[in-house]
């Protein structure tokens, strides 16, 4: 790649071709703020609207100032970020988004952890300098997962450009012009009347709080007070690789000892872990693969653990419909079995149970609501909340993390194996299924464990496993549009699997909607999906089918895998979506 020499404040700098001046001043460690710009590399998202115009810089021989995010170098420039007309050019700019903003910043969701809150503080802005007519759009809680507040939107459409270019979900668009400007809906309809799949990555990306989940904490407070209900409560994979950053962990480091001792302390029952749900998952997945391949079913079978995909090719490719597994997913699978399984064993009333699911996403706590995910009447999830909620809690309940000694999740819904630990990172559920589906069929232990072929954050990846002497093809995406273009080339007949997995987020869950903000560092999210591999390396068991407390459930309970029973249970089915 040829290079481009150039100053930035009278420093020389080499950047490649086509970089902006953004990115080329970070080569040299200055920083130039900005609102609306985000480039995440590794999913290929680049904003570069120039709508704040916080960036601005000047550059020798032009007359205007010029976007630095927008701007692309050339041989010879020369920037400077420093200069007093340079300066006050961005504390105007961020002055004027001020003038539009509500001032609620003492109870807004993203206080603390706003980015226009922090340049603001950074450019040393103590009061509202211009005072005028302010925003008064509509609030949309219309949905179970995603809260709009149309008044904290600063138009810096990288919800936009998240939405319609790495997600090709196409949701939200910038409508009216100047100072009516709005990012919404087409036709300003409510989310729930959309195809949005509640995948969260515009909240991700949101630099306010215009875009945030909706909250479950206040019902989970009030169910931990009734003395009359037996609260039990659920974690995701991915969350004991997340959670510790907001305490100054490390990323990536596991915290799941310390997870379970602040859950008991904030009240529950019993803390379970989702991966069991997991290994379970994986037992009736395998075995459906299987029933497929030696039955000529529809091929490639897709994993369903992802709400967001399911909602995904619901709306959008209703002729694959029948093709996704028909698993629940695994804190659905875990739902239900707490109030089936663990409630007769255990003689608890089933109504009596409440089950709390913590989760990555924003997704989890639509599909809780999906009718077709009840059983005797009762859902099997009751509420959802994400990383970042389970973080809130702990600050209101003073629990000192850090701190807190491990605990053991309780039983028996609570042992797990590695391969369950891995479905929190993209490749890993398909990895999970591969482990168990080679032993089934070949009826051989499979001494290396290890698929590295469908691990890594490329979008596309394919994998050939030999089983018996058969070329059994896989395939993993992650990302909606890179799901978008795996599914196109299935339709058309250009793509032949055996198995697909797919991840509505890029990354998979350890970059879910409901994760702790990193706002595109995508090496974050690769030590997150490092500390899961890690946790799966370091157990023993690390098949799904030699989960003991598995085995004793379908004994005890289920009966045969893929039976009556089972199918009830732990298993669903979908519907086709209208497309918007």
């Amino acid at each position: 790649m040829s290079k481009i020499h150039l100053t930035i404040n009278g420093l020389p700098v080499e950047a490649d071709k086509g970089m902006t001046i953004v990115d080329a001043a970070k080569i040299v460690n200055i920083t130039i703020p900005t609102l609306c710009h985000l480039n995440i590399h590794d999913i290929k998202m680049v904003n570069r609207t120039a709508s704040c115009r916080v960036c601005l810089v000047e550059v020798k021989g032009r007359r205007n100032l010029a976007p630095a995010c927008a701007t692309e170098v050339v041989e010879g420039m020369e920037v400077r970020t420093d200069t007093l007309r340079a300066v006050k050019a961005r504390r105007t700019m961020v002055e004027l988004l001020l003038s539009d903003h509500p001032t609620d910043c003492l109870v807004c969701e993203r206080n603390q952890n706003c980015q226009l809150q922090k340049i603001a503080a950074e450019l040393g802005i103590r009061k509202i300098k211009y005072e005028g007519v302010r925003s008064n759009h509509t609030k949309d809680s219309t949905s179970d997962a995603l809260y709009r507040n149309p008044d904290k939107c600063i138009k810096c459409r990288r919800c936009e450009t998240m939405c319609n270019e790495v997600q090709t979900v196409g949701i939200y668009s910038a409508v009216q012009k100047g100072f009516e400007t709005i990012v919404s809906p087409a036709f300003g309809l409510p989310m729930v009347d959309t195809q949005c799949v509640y995948c969260g990555q515009c909240t991700q990306v949101c630099p306010t709080a215009a875009l945030t989940e909706v909250s479950h904490i206040a019902k989970v407070w009030e169910v931990l007070a009734d003395e009359d209900l037996h609260v039990v409560v659920q974690t995701a994979p991915s969350i004991r690789v997340t959670l510790g950053e907001k305490y100054d962990m490390p990323p990536g480091e596991d915290v799941t000892g310390k997870m379970v001792a602040a859950l008991r302390r904030l009240g529950f029952d019993k803390v379970f872990d989702t991966n069991f749900g997991a290994d379970v998952t994986i037992v009736e997945e395998a075995n459906e693969f299987i029933e497929r391949l030696k039955n000529g079913g529809r091929m490639p079978i897709l994993t369903s653990c992802c709400p967001s995909w399911v909602k995904f090719i619901e709306h959008q490719f209703p002729n694959l419909i029948d093709i996704p597994s028909s698993c629940k997913s695994p804190h659905m699978i875990l739902g239900v079995l707490s109030k089936t399984y663990y409630a007769e064993k255990y003689n608890i009333d089933p109504k009596k149970i409440i089950m709390v699911s913590i989760m990555p996403c924003i997704a989890k706590k639509y599909e809780v609501t999906r009718e077709e995910l009840t059983n005797n009447g009762l859902r099997n999830v009751d509420h959802v909340i994400t990383t970042r909620e389970l973080i809130g809690m702990l600050s209101e309940a003073g629990i000192d993390f850090k701190n807190l000694p491990d605990e053991e999740f309780d039983n028996p819904l609570g042992i797990s194996t590695g391969a369950a630990d891995i479905f929190g990172t993209t490749g890993g559920v398909i990895e999970a299924a591969l482990r168990t589906a080679y032993e089934w069929m070949t009826d051989r232990e499979l001494e290396n464990v290890d698929f590295h072929s469908v691990r890594g954050m490329d979008g596309l990846k394919e994998a050939s496993v030999d089983i018996n002497g058969m070329e059994v093809k896989i395939g993993v995406a992650h990302g909606l549009g890179n799901a978008r273009e795996l599914l196109k080339a299935i339709e058309k007949g250009q793509a032949h699997y055996h198995a697909i997995e797919i991840m509505a987020c890029p990354g998979g869950c350890i970059d879910g909607g409901g994760q702790p903000y990193h706002m595109g560092d995508i090496e974050l999210v690769k030590a997150r999906a490092a500390g899961l591999y890690k946790i799966d390396k370091g157990k023993t068991l690390r098949k799904s089918h030699t989960n003991p407390d598995v085995i004793k459930l379908y004994k005890e309970y289920l009966g045969e895998i893929g039976g009556h029973r089972a199918h009830e249970l732990l298993h669903t089915h979908f519907k086709v979506r209208e497309k918007i």
